[in-house]
């Protein structure tokens, strides 16, 4: 799929058909994920990924409840690596840059998935605390968004957006 035609057709999906994402298209958005920029190219953070049904129903109670965390075929929980970013940038890399670089790779994880004919959700409704359990995460990793993917099972309803103008201005 070409570029543009990546971004036009990323939605978000909230309900997925009961079908296994295929191990050659995971490997190939964990690939994707590593072209993703960072600061000072520490990467400085942690994706923790299941396909068990039983730690992504723990996550769905963790998000509030949310059914695309336990009906997708799998489910990326990016964490900010807070330690490995504040050794080079203090302060700022652990309040900042490694919040940043997750969100980056995360991002980069959902155009991906779109290539591969994949839907994706971002959901940033959760209990941290609670997510960081179910998936044994270390201390100074912080989980800053779930990327739940699968095949899509609902019809994909084109979202508005706001003008150019409104979020546009030449200075």
């Amino acid at each position: 799929m070409e570029f543009y035609e990546v971004l036009k057709n990323r939605h978000s999906i909230r309900q997925f058909v009961d079908k296994p994402v295929e191990p050659e298209k995971l490997k190939r958005i964990l690939d994707a994920i590593q072209s993703a920029p960072s600061a000072g190219n520490l990467q400085a953070y942690k994706i923790y990924i299941t396909q068990s049904q039983e730690t992504k129903s723990a996550l769905s109670e963790a998000s509030m409840g949310q059914p695309s965390v336990s009906g997708a075929s799998a489910v990326l929980v990016f964490c900010a690596d807070k330690a490995r970013s504040s050794f080079k940038y203090q302060e700022l890399g652990e309040e900042l840059f490694s919040i940043q670089d997750a969100t980056i790779a995360a991002a980069y994880a959902q155009l991906a998935a779109t290539s591969e004919g994949l839907s994706s959700v971002w959901i940033g409704a959760f209990d941290p605390l609670e997510v960081s359990r179910v998936v044994n995460a270390e201390p100074y990793h912080v989980p800053v968004a779930l990327i739940p993917i699968g095949y899509a099972g609902q019809d994909i309803r084109k979202t508005s957006r706001r003008p150019d103008d409104e979020m546009i201005s030449e200075v």
